[in-house]
């Protein structure tokens, strides 16, 4: 029988954030592959555990998949692990994943931490949709580029970013997204010096700007979406349209019906019914 590779989610920062079931599974399996075996050993060391270590990051990925998948197929299981949270999130593993599925072997998710998800659910901001864009490009000019590609996206924008560029992307951003569209930080999420800034993009750069040590760490940047942007015209018949349905149906299926009657959005039908006190 083949074996089964095991997508398992590590913590960010707080080594208690792991569940029994990602423990056992790491305790179970023949190998662990993780990017850094020295960070991974501080956690398998904290829990008693024992199971051999491999090298797989992306320096290495693709070879090292290759490895990976003949013990999958001769029948050994492997967890693959990241350095902090859910593996394949802008970390090494798409390579594995696709190689052993195509093999036909088993892949098995074991979920848990997230940054970007742990960042959204105590940002204050819209998480109904939402887009992750990962870490925007080094160069100021490239990411600039980037962030005009979203100036008029209505959902919130999740980006990763590293301490050492923390400032200008907030610069590029103002430069791009203007200073009065609100944002949050969260630094160091569930380690000592977490801390989740809320403001205008603007007075988020003046706060870290005041305070050098809130520039120190690993950064969640969280922006609200822009106004979505509709005629006048297209949206009183589609405010029509909802008052009319909202009557005789619930809030959400009459936002949803009038989106496929009148092309407008679907979340911003459900929102004239939130303003309207509709559940």
């Amino acid at each position: 029988m083949q074996g089964t590779l095991y997508i398992v989610a590590s913590p960010i920062g707080c080594l208690q954030d792991i569940s029994a079931h990602a423990l056992d599974i790491l305790r179970r399996v023949d190998c662990i592959a993780c990017e850094d075996t020295r960070h991974s050993a501080i956690l398998l060391q904290h829990y008693g555990i024992t199971t051999p270590l491999k090298a797989y990051h992306s320096h290495n990925e693709t070879q090292a998949s290759a490895s990976l998948v003949e013990q999958l197929r001769l029948g050994l299981s492997i967890a693959l692990i990241s350095d902090a949270g859910t593996p394949l999130l802008h970390d090494p593993g798409l390579v594995l994943v696709q190689q052993a599925r195509l093999a036909g072997v088993r892949v098995v998710p074991i979920p848990g931490p997230c940054a970007l998800i742990t960042a959204l659910c105590a940002s204050g901001l819209p998480g109904e949709q939402f887009i992750f864009a990962g870490f925007l490009p080094v160069k100021s000019t490239h990411r600039q580029k980037e962030l005009t590609r979203l100036q008029h996206e209505s959902r919130t924008s999740i980006f990763y970013e590293a301490p050492h560029r923390i400032l200008a992307s907030l610069e590029d951003m103002i430069a791009t997204l203007g200073p009065l569209r609100e944002a949050v930080l969260a630094r160091e999420l569930t380690k000592v010096y977490e801390t989740i800034l809320t403001g205008t993009l603007s007075e988020l750069l003046q706060q870290l700007l005041a305070d050098p040590q809130q520039q120190k760490g690993e950064f969640v940047i969280l922006i609200k979406g822009a106004p979505i942007q509709i005629s006048d015209a297209k949206a009183q018949e589609a405010r029509r349209v909802f008052e009319v349905l909202v009557q005789e149906l619930p809030l959400k299926q009459a936002a949803s019906l009038t989106a496929q009657l009148t092309g407008v959005a679907k979340n911003v039908a459900y929102q004239w019914g939130v303003e309207r006190g509709g559940k």
